[in-house]
């Protein structure tokens, strides 16, 4: 009787208000989203152990850092052979963690084509679209074109103060001015709240520049704060995704979690319970 009563709302239903029953998505995919762990939050682990760990958060994405470990050593991504980067996708896609990776970073790019290059390459034969980096000032051109040649884009990351060139929006601006929208930046907010900026100031400037996020909050202003779970720090997240969502920004937030680097799998727990409940705020705000 039941099977009977379904069909009979099938065959009642207008043909496009099923194609869209059956194709609802959460509010994160509704608002363009996509949530990732960053392999350098599990930098004490090896890279599968890492794609294992996202797995249980529930979190279907994940960027790679320039660096991952294998085994006891620890490798540069770009540098890896091709037996190791299939067992990677391979493990992913047994967890059901989306295959490629989101982004990868921070990788090396110079004003050296060869060196830069051989990023692009990698990349590209991995199916990843997004390199991660601070490149130095001289290597601004060269980056535009490899960036129109693979279609793959740079996102420039953001240290602290005294750690980077880029730890002021100001000097992203300055490299991607009058350059391609394949580079932009990787706004990464533990480190502005480390610099003392206001991360919604600064989403600000950079709109229509964010490529992605490195996307934190901090327990205090300043170089000694560090990252706690989103929505309990000095800052105030759901601020920063309603401004992203004003932008129409369509990209990954990235769980880089640099605490508790031994188990910092709970405060990320958290992490993804926030973002999820805020897409789900944020959304239905949207619709009013």
């Amino acid at each position: 009787m039941k099977k009977l009563f379904l069909l009979a709302v099938i065959i009642l239903l207008p043909a496009g208000a099923w194609s869209q029953a059956a194709s609802d998505s959460s509010s994160a995919d509704q608002l363009g989203w996509r949530l990732a762990v960053h392999s350098y939050s599990y930098r004490k682990f090896s890279i599968f152990e890492a794609i294992d760990k996202t797995a249980a958060l529930g979190v279907k994405y994940m960027s790679v850092s320039g660096h991952v470990r294998i085994g006891t050593n620890n490798l540069t991504t770009v540098d890896l052979p091709d037996r190791d980067m299939e067992a990677i996708k391979a493990r992913m896609i047994a967890d059901g963690i989306h295959w490629p990776f989101v982004n990868i970073g921070v990788v090396e790019l110079s004003s050296d084509e060869a060196k830069s290059r051989k990023v692009f390459e990698f990349a590209k034969k991995w199916d990843i679209d997004t390199l991660v980096a601070e490149p130095p000032t001289n290597s601004w051109d060269l980056l535009d074109k490899l960036c129109r040649e693979y279609h793959i884009k740079v996102a420039i990351h953001e240290h602290s103060q005294g750690h980077s060139l880029y730890w002021n929006p100001d000097t992203v601006l300055a490299a991607v001015a009058n350059r391609t929208p394949l580079m932009g930046a990787c706004a990464d907010i533990g480190h502005w709240e480390e610099s003392g900026l206001d991360p919604l100031d600064c989403l600000k400037k950079l709109d229509g520049r964010v490529i992605c996020l490195h996307f934190k909050d901090n327990n205090e202003m300043g170089q000694k704060g560090h990252n706690v779970p989103w929505g309990t720090g000095v800052g105030n997240p759901w601020a920063w995704m309603e401004e992203l969502r004003r932008q129409h920004f369509h990209g990954v937030f990235g769980i880089e979690y640099e605490y508790h680097e031994d188990n910092p799998d709970p405060d990320m727990a958290e992490c993804v319970k926030f973002f999820n409940k805020t897409c789900d705020e944020i959304l239905a705000a949207s619709k009013n």
